[in-house]
């Protein structure tokens, strides 16, 4: 006997949830079943995947590394039943996208309307991720495709979706508030830079900027989202760095912040739709990537995302 599909499913939902009350949750079965299946699996293996006590379920050191190779194994089972299913032209199913927080919540619930208006078999599930975990679960199977910059995922396939310029944000008493149009790197010397937190590609583009031009990224703040960063800067004292389609999509309405882009090529950054190369969906990928594109596109140009 081998272990099962459905048992390996149960072995991953067990290292995600922690506790065998959650991972039956996750796997929409009961928690005597859920325990029972994985009862079984560790007789056929001989050997204990899990530490089972009052104070939750951690994996055992070998369960750790086959939940690895289980999420592997069902990401291979996956693109084979896709395989079979997208078959025909229409996009159908579930697609696992995960996004770079400072680009989902902005491009995303235009994008997601219109693939829906144009495929309506096809559901799209969201998850916002730093860029190293989106490279991660990309590579695990836990994500089909991610909205990514491209240089940080080299081994795969791409679509390039927007080229997007980094913005200032200061109080409108600021000496930065005063002039109109970019603001150059030299303007910037000396300056505390608000960004957002250690992980995200954001700070790390941020940092580079803050080394050219003399400032430093605040040591008082790390903001845990661009609204949490715009607010801060609005307070008075230091500068937010905010991509494009953010400002375009909520700072510049704000009364309480001004608004100048930056004057420099290490201001600017791609976006792209990532995949895995061996991917079935390497097509379909592409004509999602389109939807996305024109949806940036016109929320960059201001378009009203109500007629499109």
């Amino acid at each position: 006997m081998k272990p099962t599909l459905r048992q390996l499913q149960y072995l991953v939902a067990i290292d995600e949830a922690g506790t065998f009350s959650g991972a039956a949750k996750l796997s929409n079965v009961s928690q005597p079943s859920l325990s029972t299946q994985l009862r079984d699996m560790e007789d056929v293996l001989g050997a204990t995947l899990v530490e089972r006590g009052r104070g939750g379920a951690p994996l055992t050191p070998i369960g750790l590394e086959l939940a690895g190779r289980a999420r592997i194994i069902l990401r291979d089972m996956d693109a084979f039943r896709t395989t079979a299913r997208e078959a025909g032209q229409t996009l159908v199913g579930r697609i696992r996208l995960g996004t770079l927080p400072s680009i989902g919540p902005y491009l995303l619930p235009l994008a997601v309307r219109r693939l829906h208006k144009l495929y309506p078999g096809l559901r799209i599930v969201v998850r916002e991720e730093r860029t190293v975990d989106l490279q991660a679960h990309l590579e695990d199977g836990r994500l089909d495709v991610i909205i990514s910059t491209p240089e940080d995922h080299p081994a795969m396939r791409h679509v390039t979706l927007f080229h997007e310029q980094l913005y200032i944000g200061v109080a409108p008493d600021d000496p930065l508030a005063q002039n109109d149009g970019p603001v150059s790197i030299a303007e910037l010397g000396g300056r505390d830079l608000l960004t957002l937190g250690y992980g995200h590609k954001l700070s790390v583009l941020v940092a580079r900027l803050a080394e050219l031009a003399g400032a430093q990224i605040s040591s008082e703040y790390e903001g845990t989202s661009l609204d949490a960063v715009r607010q801060m800067a609005a307070m008075g004292g230091s500068v937010a760095v905010m991509p494009s389609l953010y400002m375009r999509s909520e700072a510049r309405e704000d009364p309480g912040i001004v608004v100048r882009p930056i004057n420099a090529p290490i201001a600017e950054r791609d976006i792209a739709l990532v995949w895995r190369p061996t991917s079935p969906l390497s097509t379909k990928f592409q004509t999602v990537g389109d939807v996305l594109a024109q949806a940036a596109q016109d929320l960059l140009n201001d378009e009203t995302p109500e007629t499109n």
